[in-house]
């Protein structure tokens, strides 16, 4: 018995089971990003509160602290660069500081210097300056915490030794 497509898509809508041919698809909201285009050059500073995708020219500072700054292919940045996320594919001259990371692709190329908690550097990727990867505030927290703790509870603790010094001078 030969069925035609249509017989065949009619039939798997009304199965038993809804979700056997229909499965539920969850959207996230589009992330709002600005794009700078190939033939854009920009001078001065940039500021804002959403992702930035730079695919054409930006000199002077990138202040973008809680999103994601991506430069393109296409991109060149003389600019220090402030984000809590940076990819680079093009070229960058300038320092990185990042809250959260770093990533060089394979065609990217920075020439400046690093402050981040991660770093991710692809091979082919061209990097100059120096890198410093720093812990995360919560981690750096919780170790204090710890540390703290540690010392409290030691200096709690009584003592039953003598020190070596006094029970050598006791024992002559």
């Amino acid at each position: 018995m030969l069925q035609s497509p249509e017989n065949n898509s009619q039939k798997s809508q009304f199965s038993s089971n809804p979700n056997s041919f229909n499965p539920v698809k969850t959207v996230s909201p589009p992330m709002e990003q600005a794009t700078i285009g190939r033939s854009l050059v920009i001078k001065g500073e940039v500021t804002g509160s959403e992702a930035l995708y730079i695919d054409g020219k930006i000199e002077g500072t990138i202040n973008l602290a809680d999103n994601r700054v991506t430069v393109g292919r296409n991109g060149i940045v003389a600019a220090n660069i402030s984000a809590r996320e940076v990819v680079i594919m093009g070229k960058v001259t300038g320092n990185i500081q990042c809250v959260d990371r770093l990533d060089i692709r394979s065609e990217g190329s920075l020439t400046g210097d690093v402050v981040t908690q991660r770093i991710s550097i692809e091979d082919g990727a061209f990097l100059k300056g120096s890198v410093q990867v720093r812990a995360s505030e919560h981690k750096h927290d919780k170790a204090q915490q710890q540390q703290s703790k540690a010392l409290s509870t030691e200096s709690v603790k009584p003592s039953t030794e003598q020190p070596k010094a006094a029970s050598a001078v006791a024992g002559r």
